[in-house]
């Protein structure tokens, strides 16, 4: 019995600090339209970001993460914001009867609010880019768990059917929206897949 009081103050503690850190980051503003035990659909305005491309290969972090540790033309230290997302690289010059997925991916970091696409500072890493996000109406399911590409998928399935079975339509393949750092145990996680949805 002592052991199980031992463990059970270990873990509040544990959420407590996690918890605090998470809520300690900045997040992209948003209205919630409406919230149901399948999925809530959110209201983004515009936001400005950090992009990368990058391959199944290697990963895009950290590019990300050098720009914001002062690899930029002001030599600035960037704020740490959440989440971090990664979606699927859309060709849009392809033509209709081809697949617009090529294979790529993107990885974003979202800048803190006080930043604009005037005072931003500029990456010096060519592969790195300055870009607006157009905000608009998403679908998002929350999760726990590993960040692993598979429980990402499995959740985004879910969330899919869903909007099929409400006659929601969808226009990406989905984002995968990371909130916490990777020593945070996963059952303390706060993951998202999200779906830019058409919504009148």
């Amino acid at each position: 019995m002592f052991k199980n009081l031992i463990f059970t103050i270990v873990i509040s503690l544990i959420t407590i600090f996690y918890s605090n850190i998470s809520m300690a980051l900045e997040e992209p503003n948003y209205k919630i339209i409406k919230s149901s035990e399948n999925y809530e659909i959110r209201k983004y305005s515009d936001r400005l970001a950090v992009e990368v491309e990058f391959s199944s290969e290697s990963s895009g972090f950290r590019y990300l993460f050098n720009y914001i540790s002062g690899e930029n033309t002001k030599s600035e230290k960037v704020s740490m914001t959440v989440p971090v997302t990664q979606s699927t690289k859309i060709d849009m010059t392809a033509p209709v009867t081809q697949s617009k997925i090529d294979g790529k991916m993107l990885m974003q970091f979202y800048l803190p609010s006080k930043f604009s696409i005037k005072n931003a500072p500029i990456p010096t890493n060519k592969r790195v880019k300055l870009v607006t996000i157009e905000g608009g109406y998403y679908a998002v399911k929350r999760y726990s768990g590993r960040t692993s590409d598979t429980n990402y998928k499995k959740h985004l399935e879910k969330l899919k059917k869903n909007l099929i079975s409400d006659n929601i339509e969808t226009l990406d393949n989905g984002i995968k929206a990371i909130f916490n750092g990777p020593f945070t145990l996963p059952i303390l996680r706060r993951n998202e897949a999200m779906i830019k949805i058409e919504w009148n």
